[in-house]
């Protein structure tokens, strides 16, 4: 299959390339090489919308956004039939969080003093462990009582929080991504690590229904969370907690004031450079 490639210069790069990443995989795109100057996105030619990907980017560029990168720039061009996905793969590299868990791939080789090793085949989707809004939830689940306990993960990408919660004892997981290769992606690398009791759904939070979680997990974006914060809410059971994450530190406060509304409880924070997760208590 052919590539449609958007290589993209922005400044400052961190924290706008994950920004951007995050944006471009809501329209399509399925995977990303991040470079010194920017980042490059790829996305199947047939998927490959020029108005949809122009608007993005304007919306960045003409005041659509409350922030916006110091300068912005892409450039459009048709790539061949290159495995887009094998390469992205040969790039992966596995990533060790508190010390206590590896995220690697099958070619990696197995460590010997860990608690939760985390076997992944990438495949283009995201929550991969390198991120720090993954790790910072990964974090708040390894400081925290997850046995026999009904966890949701929403936007689960490549499962690994998912994963780590059915490693650390939880009774069930659900774990629900939009995009077609994350949904894929974890129902496979669920039974790459014998893993019995999650079931993967594709959708978003439309599918959730009457179903009580102990705890939620939702690494998204800023505005699905703040969209989706109250069929959140209506899934969390009563003293139950949600751990948010994919947003900036700028964005802490229209989060906690929607959080609020809900009747949730902050009860911490983490950051990593300009991430941040938050937890809160129903």
């Amino acid at each position: 299959m052919d590539y449609i490639e958007v290589y993209i210069r922005v400044k400052p790069v961190d924290p706008w390339s994950d920004i951007l990443i995050a944006g471009l995989a809501e329209i399509g795109f399925e995977s990303f090489s991040e470079e010194a100057y920017g980042l490059r996105a790829y996305i199947p030619e047939p998927a490959f919308n020029e108005a949809s990907v122009r608007s993005f980017f304007e919306d960045y560029t003409v005041g659509g956004r409350e922030t916006s990168p110091e300068s912005l720039s892409f450039q459009v061009s048709r790539m061949g039939g290159k495995n887009w996905n094998a390469v992205w793969e040969s790039n992966f590299s596995p990533v060790e969080i508190a010390g206590r868990c590896l995220v690697r791939a099958p070619f990696h080789e197995k460590p010997a003093d860990i608690d939760y090793d985390i076997v992944i085949e990438p495949k283009m989707s995201f929550g991969t462990g390198h991120h720090e809004t993954t790790v910072l939830v990964a974090e708040w689940l390894m400081d925290t009582d997850v046995k026999e306990k009904k966890v949701l993960d929403m936007g689960c990408g490549t499962g690994v929080l998912a994963i780590l919660a059915a490693k650390m004892g939880a009774s069930s997981v659900t774990a629900v991504d939009n995009y077609l290769y994350a949904w894929e992606n974890t129902v496979e690398n669920a039974e790459r690590n014998g893993i019995k009791n999650i079931q993967a759904l594709h959708g978003d939070a439309t599918l959730l229904g009457d179903e009580q979680f102990d705890m939620i997990l939702a690494n998204i974006t800023r505005n699905v969370l703040l969209e989706d914060m109250g069929t959140y809410c209506s899934v969390l059971s009563e003293g139950g907690s949600i751990f948010l994450s994919g947003f900036l530190l700028s964005d802490k406060e229209i989060i906690q004031g929607e959080a609020a509304k809900q009747g949730l409880r902050m009860a911490g924070s983490r950051q990593k450079g300009d991430w941040l997760s938050l937890k809160f208590i129903k």
